[in-house]
């Protein structure tokens, strides 16, 4: 009985030391994971907010726009969360809106 014992103990023992290198691995292989994330996920969406930030902030009266609706027009006002933009030719079609409502900015030729 005493040897059973000790061959009880020692495949235990085997297998707490099998269990320590598995768990360094899964260990490692999450990290891998979440850097792989990171960098095909989260870094290229704040690269892209950074780059529509820029966009925004560089708006001037005159510039036409692209609203997210897909409406094509020229900035009349600008404040710091608002514009005005005018649609097609008629002089009373300006519509207020959010800067966030904005997609896409070409500059006015000077």
């Amino acid at each position: 009985m005493d040897i059973n014992m000790l061959l009880t103990d020692a495949a235990a023992a085997g297998t707490e030391g099998g269990m320590g290198s598995v768990g360094l691995t899964y260990g490692i292989s999450i990290v891998a994971m979440l850097a792989i994330f990171y960098f095909l996920m989260i870094r290229p969406q704040k690269k892209e907010q950074k780059k529509m930030q820029e966009m925004l902030q560089e708006m001037e009266v005159g510039d036409v726009v692209v609203t997210t609706s897909g409406f094509y027009g020229v900035l009349i006002d600008i404040t710091e969360e608002d514009v005005i933009v005018e649609f097609g030719s008629n002089k009373n079609c300006r519509i207020p809106m959010r800067k966030s409502a904005i997609a896409q900015v070409e500059k006015a030729e000077k």
